[in-house]
């Protein structure tokens, strides 16, 4: 693909709005968009200072399509460090359409997905996991993953890569300084400086692996599964927890068949529940299906919300426990949540019996939305935002995260060779290798493949 032409894309949502923003990038933008552009005060386009609006009128030949704004910004001051052009038209999908067909009858091409942000890339405006966590901006969803995108766009965890690589590369030239002199037996490289080093990069690379466990979850939001026997209220919970009929209640236990799901945010991050089919004996072959569906989002979920009735607990007590105890070795690091509910319909009394004898169950009444505050800040406390609070680098990237394992497996290699007092050539061979798996989190080492597998995922006019 060339990157050298200018191209054009609609920048806001499709369809009809009060607004669109139609942009242009490339050496010809501000050319093109001149000979379309007619001021209403008969400024020339092109001879504007950057970072400018202008209204005016987008004119095909004699044919005036709209009353717009036109927005200047000159490289290498721009979001691609080239020229580019906005065009704030009506939001009409006919208008939008007739000025993209213009721009293309003018010398532009439609621009690929993410190809603005790939070009700020290639022109350094940005390092590579910045211009990913543009992505991740645009589709965060809560509190939570919105400020994990605004911290890596800013180059929090990018600018901490750089540090570690350019240490180690100072090292690393170092040790192949020592390669030339290799006759005259010269050591450039302090071993217990390189030592120092080779520790203080295990550490960060090891806090930067732990901290994708948390940023995973803060990202793409916490699975929660909520299970029971038939007719204990889990339908009823989902739909208290969504404000809404999201999930069918009704009084004939079984009536949930298939796994329904549906996502809130609860202080700043996302949750999604998991209403799935009551678990119990059944000859039906549907209902089978779904009490099989349930398991495997168990596997799946984070947490696991036990809901039984409370005003079977008396006659039932030991059948609970054993199921609680059950979820709890088979899912040893999964976080459980016992939910007592339909507690409206018990006397102060037995409340107190049922807590004092399953004292980490919560007491809950779905129907009356009692009790669901409490719930909320339970499941809350199962999060570690306390980096997130503290600012600290939180990997949210599965390519980040892979990068860093093989470049921890190289350190670890150097560290061995450091012990077993390696030759320097050899350990420059795993210094490299280190270096190389650096340099792929932030594309100063990259090639079309990857570039062309990150942008594919951004969306068209960003």
């Amino acid at each position: 693909m060339n990157y050298n032409d200018t191209i054009v894309a609609l920048a806001t949502p499709s369809g009809a709005g009060a607004i669109a923003v139609i942009r242009l990038s490339g050496a010809d933008a501000l050319a093109i968009a001149s000979g379309i552009f007619v001021s209403v005060s008969g400024k020339v386009l092109q001879q504007q200072a950057t970072h400018t609006i202008h209204l005016g009128h987008i004119k095909d030949e004699e044919r005036v399509l709209d009353e717009v704004l036109v927005s200047v910004f000159k490289n290498p001051n721009s979001y691609t460090g080239e020229d580019i052009v906005e065009i704030s038209c009506h939001g009409s999908a006919f208008i939008q359409q007739e000025i993209i067909q213009l721009c293309l009858r003018k010398g532009c091409r439609m621009a690929q997905a993410g190809e603005f942000t790939l070009r700020a890339f290639l022109n350094a405006k940005m390092d590579l996991s910045q211009a990913e966590a543009v992505a991740d901006l645009i589709a965060s969803d809560s509190e939570a993953s919105h400020q994990l995108a605004i911290q890596q766009m800013r180059g929090g965890f990018s600018n901490e890569i750089k540090r570690l690589r350019e240490e180690l590369l100072n090292f690393a030239s170092l040790i192949e300084l020592e390669l030339d002199f290799a006759e005259e037996d010269v050591e450039f490289a302090n071993r217990d400086d390189f030592q120092q080093l080779i520790t203080k990069i295990t550490q960060v690379l090891k806090r930067l692996i732990d901290s994708f466990a948390t940023g995973n979850v803060l990202k793409n939001g916490i699975p929660v599964a909520i299970v029971g026997e038939p007719n204990v209220g889990k339908s009823t919970l989902l739909n208290v927890l969504l404000n809404e009929e999201r999930a069918i209640v009704s009084d004939i236990a079984g009536t949930t068949r298939d796994t329904i799901e549906d996502e809130i945010v609860i202080g700043g991050i996302g949750f999604r529940f998991i209403d799935t089919a009551g678990i119990r004996e059944t000859t039906d072959t549907i209902e089978g299906l779904g009490i099989k569906k349930t398991f495997e989002k168990m596997e799946q979920a984070q947490v696991v919300i036990y809901l039984f009735d409370a005003r079977e607990y008396n006659a039932s007590a030991s059948k609970f426990k054993v199921e609680i105890e059950k979820i709890k070795n088979k899912y040893p690091q999964k976080q459980l949540v016992v939910l007592a509910n339909k507690v409206d319909q018990l006397s102060n009394d037995d409340i107190a019996n049922l807590t004092s004898q399953i004292p980490d169950a919560l007491t809950i009444s779905a129907k009356t939305a009692t009790g669901v505050e409490e719930l909320k800040t339970t499941l809350l406390n199962f999060v570690n935002t306390g980096a997130l609070r503290n600012n600290e680098t939180i990997v949210t990237n599965t390519r980040h995260y892979d990068s860093l394992l093989k470049a921890l497996e190289e350190i670890q290699k150097v560290q061995s060779g450091i012990n077993t007092n390696l030759s320097g050539d050899l350990l420059a061979i795993d210094i490299r290798q280190a270096l190389y798996h650096f340099g792929e989190i932030t594309g100063e080492i990259s090639n079309d493949e990857l570039l062309g597998n990150i942008f594919a995922n951004f969306c068209i006019g960003k």
